[in-house]
This record gives structure tokens, sequence and C-alpha cells, in this order.
């Protein structure tokens, strides 16, 4: 922590009497980096600004806005806070993100600072590298995050990327700092969640210093991936005009430079929802404009379509109507409703909520899509088919939730699954042959 704190005072800049912004739950790690900053302040007779957001899902969460408040109060610190009323279609955590960085930066605004500091520390970054490496990412998506990020008008810093989480706690306890405790990091049920619990902990046991490790491979990657941004960029204005790619310019570069174009397009498409794209997404494009095929159109996650057209290819989202949407299934599948449709190895559970397929009687790959009028499937142990909306009303769902409502069907067009409903004749039981199993939680 000391050495987090020698980077704030010595590396930063900071000027006597200017503004920072610092983001901060109440958790153990935004708490200590608050206190942090409480001792700049002392040292340079900075002013700060806590910016607190009540994502408005928990009952604790008004109270803990009280704690930070209070906080605030004693050490002098201008306290800021906005409440989410209300979440749409997209998933939580997404659009919870978005939302907070919304805010912080009209913070940033409002106050002229030039820094946003976040808690995120080594463990944190241990995570993520470790979560994109099993999901597939961009060669910048594998380094995890940056100690800094350079905004259009500010420069998010992240001074604990050195710390590990053992180290934070140590620190709190050291200087007596109270903090809460958010319950729902405990449930298996999230990805990082199962990370941080049962992954990260063996990669301690071989090396307590893995962190600085991870650090290391981080940079690398990110002095790696500017080298080749820059290459990009020297090109990409001669093969990617107005949401156009040239595929016979495209073809004529070497594979890794045509790998970066199509993730530098995709992350100029998705910006803050790039955790939607995997390297399959980026498989099926380039395999795509390979193909002898003059026509062609892959559906990717938040309703946005590539669509080959002889020598050129067009990202859109046209045609796409409001709560409609259309998505290959890979691994994972964020849905516009909230949930999430993984790709298990194993499951005991025999409930509408897993469903369990043969790929000799599927055709791959299979899609996950919003209701379109007419809609019949098989269900389980009846005779011929059922309307998908008879369905809907048997089971109570409302207006609002059936257009949301996920609906899985192979490349054929069929449906072979209505998660959280009704399973198809293809659903198979666990003494029958199947190699596909899809969890909808």
């Amino acid at each position: 922590m000391e050495n987090a704190y020698k980077y704030i005072l010595d590396q930063l800049d900071l000027h006597y009497g200017e503004t920072v912004v610092v983001a901060v739950s109440g958790g153990p790690d935004s708490m200590a980096l608050l206190h942090l900053l409480t001792r700049i302040k002392q040292a340079i007779d900075i002013n700060i600004v806590c910016a607190h957001v009540n994502h408005n899902v928990r009952k604790e969460s008004a109270d803990e806005l009280l704690f930070v408040e209070k906080f605030c109060m004693r050490h002098s610190v201008i306290f800021e806070s906005m409440k989410i009323e209300e979440y749409g279609d997209d998933n939580f955590h997404n659009e919870a993100r978005t939302k907070r960085y919304s805010y912080f930066e009209k913070l940033v605004e409002k106050y002229h600072a030039r820094y946003l500091f976040t808690a995120h520390h080594g463990d944190d970054l241990i995570e993520t590298i470790l979560m994109r490496i099993v999901r597939g990412s961009t060669l910048k998506g594998y380094s995890g995050f940056a100690e800094y990020v350079k905004m259009p008008n500010y420069i998010v810093v992240r001074p604990l990327i050195k710390v590990t989480k053992d180290e934070i706690i140590k620190y709190d306890k050291q200087h007596k700092i109270n903090y809460v405790l958010d319950s729902s990091n405990q449930k298996d049920v999230y990805t990082r969640n199962r990370f941080r619990k049962y992954i990260v902990p063996e990669f301690k046991k071989e090396d307590k210093n893995v962190h600085a490790k991870f650090y290391k491979f981080s940079r690398t990657l990110l002095e790696y991936n500017d080298y080749i941004d820059k290459q990009v960029e020297k090109k990409i204005k001669k093969i990617y005009l107005q949401g156009m790619l040239d595929i016979t310019q495209f073809l004529k570069e070497e594979h890794i430079i045509q790998n970066k174009i199509i993730y530098y397009i995709l992350e100029h498409i998705y910006q803050d929802d790039l955790m939607l794209i995997t390297d399959h997404h980026v498989d099926l494009i380039y395999n795509m404009m390979t193909s002898k095929k003059a026509n062609a159109t892959i559906y990717l996650p938040n309703g946005v379509k590539a669509i080959k057209t002889y020598s050129s290819l067009l990202f859109t989202f046209d045609d796409i109507k409001q709560n409609e949407y259309e998505i290959e299934i890979c691994d994972y599948v964020n849905l516009p409703n909230g949930k999430n449709i993984e790709r298990v190895e194993k499951s005991a559970s025999t409930d509408n909520n897993v469903c369990y397929l043969s790929s000799s009687e599927v055709k791959l790959p299979l899609h996950v899509r919003s209701r379109k009028n007419g809609d019949k499937m098989h269900v389980k142990g009846m005779l011929g088919s059922k309307k998908i909306n008879d369905i809907f009303i048997d089971s109570k769902i409302s207006t609002k939730d059936r257009d949301l409502w996920p609906i899985v069907t192979d490349s054929n067009g069929v449906i072979v699954w209505l998660p959280g409903l009704k399973k198809s004749k293809f659903d198979k039981t666990k003494e029958e042959k199947y190699d596909i199993i899809l969890k909808y939680y």
C-alpha cells in the first residue's frame, strides 16, 4: 500500500489544491483507497470528491450510502452520490458499469478533475486475465486492465493494481478503517466469484507474488498491442470506410493484422460491452470473409449483424426492431432479459433450466432469439407441436417478458428449447446419448 501512496504522490504530478474524483462503494478496497487519498490530501492539500453509486438491488444499499457519506464528513471529503432507479433489458453488470462510469464522467467534468481513481487491485487483475483467457478475447482484452487509461478529458488511475487483496485488508486493519461487505460477492452464480474463491487461491499457493507476474504479463501484452495498433491504424483507413470493409484489400494483409482489424472494428462497435465478444465470433467473421460464398450473414450479440456481399462486409443494426434479437450460441451468451445461457460440461439438473441435446439431431450452430409470429415447438412428451404464445399464456408470462424471452433454435430455425419453461422433443434424458448441455440462469 505504501508503494501505491508513493505512486500517487510522485508519479501523477498532482498540484496543490487540485480536485480528484474517486469511486467508492464502501467495500474494503475502495475504502482503503479513499483513506490513502486522505493522507495525500494532508500532504499536498488536494480536494477529494467521493463518487458513490447506489445500485438499488440490495436492501443494504441505502445503509452503505450513509456509511460512506459519514466517513467523508469526518475527513472533509466532498460526497456525491447517485441512485440507479431502473435497469433496461441489458445484462445487469454491463448496464450498471455503463451507468457508473457515465456518472463518474459527469463528476469529473463538474469538478474539472484530471484524475478518476478506482480501487481495482492485483487480485482483480488476475481474475480478469484468467476469465478472458477462458472465454477468449482480444490481445488487449487478455491484458486485463491497465494501471492508467487516458480518456479524452481525464485519466482513469488504478493505483492499487500491484497490491493484493490481503495487503488491502491488512491496511484496513492497521488504520482501523471500517468497510461494508457485499453479500452477492459470495454467490457462485457469478463467474468472477468462482474464479475469486476457487481458482486464484490455487495460483497463490504456487507463488505468493503471482500478482506481480500477472502484472508483468499484462504490461507486456499492452506493449505488443500498442505496437500492432499503430500498424493497423496505418492500414484501417484504406480497408474499412464508413462501416464497410473491403474484403479484397483485407485479404492482402498478414493474418495477425487481419485479426487485429476485426478486433479493432468490434472494439469500436461494442466498447464497454466488449466482454460479449469472444475469439469464436472473430473466427466466424474471418471464415465468412475467406469463404467462397458471395453472400452470408452472421448474427452477433446485441443485435449486430455482419453481412457479406461479394467483396464487401458491412456491420449493421439494420432491421433490428426494439426487443428483437438473435445471437449465435458459443460458450456463453448474455441475454437482453438480464439472464444467461451457458454451455456447461455437466449438470445434475433435470428441470427446464437445463437442456440436453445431441449434435446428431440438430443443425449446428445453435442460436438464441426473440419470439416470432407463428413460433411452434414440439414439446417433450406431447404429440404434435404447440404454439410458443400458448406456452407463454399457460405459464402466465407477461406480454413484456414474452418479447424478451429467449428461444433456442438450431441453424434450420427449428425450436429446440424454451429456457425455463419447456423442453422440446430433442431434449435427452440422462440415460440417452447427448453431447451438448445448455444451462439457463
